[in-house]
């Protein structure tokens, strides 16, 4: 292929695959647990931890790392104590991310502020190596992090109070997941943008779960659509000379698709059931080991 033989092309493609993988199976426990809008927030609140970087002139990756991570943090908290309206922390991180981040752009030098800005919507097509290595790690460490305690967050994001009987530590894998969440939307913004980032990981997880028929072929289906937006987006872009951004075309075709598909089990009411039969498996041994 013709596209592949720039090398900005071949590090936009590596990239896409580590997205494509990566952001899905973060979002299907973020849809499953009514919480989409965390990436949403979460993203919003990087563009403070950016704004404090160019405002410090440090590197606005390890503030908005660090700010991203804080925020999630607190979130568990707010969370914990609004449990009857847990959607008031998000709209409270919202508004103060979003409050931080103007009153930071405004002090921040004007050079600085077209750079801010450019975290609003990211570019795939200039990552760097170093980028593409961190996706990478991160990637893996997902990867490795699914495989070890898929089943737990199973019956965590089914049902929590199953959880807790059971012995899981419900309070610090929640508060876990949501720290891996930020650090992965902090990779990931200066490559997809804040604006953005909410959709690939909510969009194919919203895709998996109208497709798929059970938790495991949602994970997989939700992935697949992934790797077939991001790739088929970015190489549409090259073809039509638009902006990388318009992946979210693709991202249209596939929802129009997914909503004419009608299957015989388009929710999760019987993974749900599933995760109740797998109750008399105890999942305090897994976390003795």
């Amino acid at each position: 292929m013709a596209l592949l033989s720039y090398e900005f092309m071949r590090r936009a493609f590596l990239a896409a695959i580590f997205i494509a993988g990566i952001a899905p199976m973060l979002g299907v426990f973020l849809v499953i647990r009514r919480q989409s809008l965390m990436a949403d927030t979460l993203s919003h609140v990087s563009l403070a931890g950016v704004a404090l970087g160019f405002f410090l002139t440090l590197n606005p990756t390890g503030t908005t790392l660090l700010g991203v991570v804080a925020a999630a943090i607190i979130m568990d908290y707010l969370q914990d104590m609004y449990s009857s309206y847990s959607e008031i922390s998000i709209a409270i991180l919202m508004a103060a991310g979003l409050a931080i981040a103007l009153v930071l752009m405004s002090l921040a030098p004007g050079s600085s502020a077209v750079s801010i800005q450019s975290y609003l919507f990211g570019s795939i097509v200039t990552i760097t190596w170093q980028q593409v290595i961190f996706l990478g790690i991160l990637f893996v460490l997902v990867g490795i992090l699914f495989l070890l305690f898929k089943r737990p967050m199973y019956v965590l994001t089914f049902d929590e109070d199953i959880a807790a009987v059971d012995g899981l530590p419900v309070r610090m894998m929640s508060m876990i997941f949501n720290v891996v969440t930020g650090v992965a939307i902090a990779i990931m913004i200066p490559i997809a943008g804040a604006l953005l980032i909410s959709a690939i990981m909510v969009l194919p997880a919203a895709i998996g779960m109208r497709v798929g028929k059970s938790f495991n072929i949602v994970i997989f289906v939700s992935v697949l659509v992934g790797f077939i937006g991001m790739i088929g987006g970015l190489t549409g872009s090259y073809y039509l000379d638009t902006p990388p951004g318009c992946d979210d075309h693709t991202w249209f075709y596939l929802i129009v698709f997914s909503n004419q598909w009608n299957p015989s089990v388009a929710d999760l009411g019987s993974a749900k059931t599933d995760a109740k039969l797998e109750e008399s498996e105890s999942f305090s041994s897994f976390f003795a080991k």
